[in-house]
C-alpha cells in the first residue's frame, strides 16, 4: 500500500502548491502591480517549477506501479490526470511563460498584464488536472485493499 500512499502524498502536495498559487500568490502578486507581479513571477516561476515537475514526474510514475500492484484502472487514470499537466505545461503554458521570461518584455505595459493574466488562466488548467487526480486517487485508496 506504500507505493498509494505515496502517489497520492506526491500529487495532494502537487494540487495543493498549483491550487495555492491559483487562489494565493497569482492575485497577491496582481494586487501589487503589474512590474512587480512580473518581477516577482519570474524567480517564483523557476523555483515551482522545478518542484512541480519532479511532483508530476513521481506522482505518474507511482500511479503506474499502484495500478499495476492493484489492477485498479482508478490508479491509470489519475496518473494519466496528473501526468497532462506535463504535456500542457510544455504545449500550452510555456510559450506564455518564455513571453513573460523575456527580458525586454516591458514589465508595466498592457501586454505584460494581458500575458500575466493569461497565465494564471492556463495555470488554472493544472490545478483542476491535479485536483481531479488528487480525488481519483483519494477513491482509489478507499477501495484499495
Amino acid at each position: 500500500m506504500i507505493p498509494e500512499l505515496l502517489t497520492t502524498l506526491a500529487c495532494g502536495i502537487f494540487a495543493g502548491a498549483a491550487i495555492y498559487i491559483n487562489v494565493v500568490e497569482q492575485p497577491a502578486r496582481l494586487s501589487c502591480g503589474i512590474a512587480l507581479a512580473i518581477t516577482e513571477w519570474r524567480p517564483s516561476y523557476k523555483r515551482g517549477a522545478a518542484m512541480q515537475a519532479g511532483l508530476a514526474l513521481l506522482g505518474s510514475f507511482l500511479a503506474v506501479v499502484s495500478w499495476r500492484r492493484t489492477d485498479d484502472p482508478a490508479w491509470m487514470v489519475g496518473g494519466a490526470l496528473l501526468f497532462a499537466a506535463i504535456p500542457v505545461t510544455l504545449i500550452v503554458i510555456l510559450p506564455t511563460n518564455k513571453k513573460l521570461q523575456n527580458e525586454e518584455l516591458d514589465v508595466a505595459s498592457p501586454q505584460a498584464e494581458r500575458l500575466l493574466r493569461l497565465w494564471g488562466k492556463l495555470h488554472a488548467v493544472r490545478s483542476a488536472l491535479s485536483l481531479v487526480a488528487f480525488l481519483v486517487f483519494l477513491f482509489a485508496l478507499k477501495h484499495t485493499h
